[in-house]
């Protein structure tokens, strides 16, 4: 049997990783040794072009103001093959300031508003005062999974068209503390403010993510592998 490949891109690793993000790569490692699927890896950052094509799938981490405010300017010569990538159901996580930076905008907490590449129609307004910190519980109820992690961010994410929670909030503030909401699911696009990474501690998600972007890259010729029969290898 030919061995598979998953393409990653780390995007911006080396700029947003500031609650190591880089967590969620290494946890789908794992589970591709054990699948025989070999990993590949790219830092794909500043000035470097991104193919549409190429990956299987993209990590987008969080980072600080500064960072974000830099990475926003180049993250629009990206712009377009990004959404390619997201509207041709490539498979992506996107973590606080990842998540912030596909949607419209992000306005931090001095005011200012800095663009993100309006892939997904979400907006993120600051608090100049407060920030949501601590453990976060939520349930998703398409697979009836609960999942937890914390969270730290001042931003306050409202969804739009087209987008669902990733999950309904147990315990924790989520997207912005009032509609009860945390993350988001668009096409094979998550976002969230899971840190931990999210990943390390709900597998049955990454086992999930390497599935559907496996058998988008190669259809047929991939049979999805469960959690519990990679558990028990």
């Amino acid at each position: 049997m030919t061995e598979k490949t998953l393409r990653v891109c780390h995007l911006y690793g080396n700029l947003m990783n500031t609650y190591g993000d880089i967590g969620n790569i290494l946890v789908m490692e794992y589970y591709c040794n054990k699948m025989g699927v070999k990993l590949e890896r790219d830092l794909i950052s500043l000035h470097d072009p991104f193919d549409p094509d190429r990956y299987d799938f993209v990590l987008f981490g969080g980072g600080q103001d500064f960072e974000q405010l830099v990475i926003s300017e180049d993250l629009q010569e990206k712009k377009a093959a990004l959404t390619e990538y997201i509207n041709n159901d490539g498979v992506m996580l996107a973590v606080c300031g990842g998540y912030q930076l596909i949607g419209q905008y992000y306005v931090d907490a001095s005011g200012k508003k800095i663009p993100g590449i309006a892939a997904l129609p979400h907006y993120t307004l600051g608090q100049s005062d407060n920030r949501f910190i601590g453990n976060v519980k939520i349930h998703n109820d398409q697979y009836d999974e609960t999942y937890i992690g914390f969270e730290n961010h001042s931003g306050r994410t409202f969804l739009g068209e087209g987008e669902r929670p990733l999950g309904t909030l147990l315990e924790g503030h989520g997207n912005n503390g009032e509609d009860n909401g945390e993350g988001v699911i668009y096409r094979n696009t998550y976002g969230t403010y899971f840190h931990g990474p999210i990943l390390a501690r709900n597998e049955n998600l990454a086992v999930r993510l390497i599935n559907i972007a496996l058998k988008k890259r190669y259809g047929n010729d991939y049979q999805e592998r469960s959690l519990e029969e990679l558990q028990a290898m």
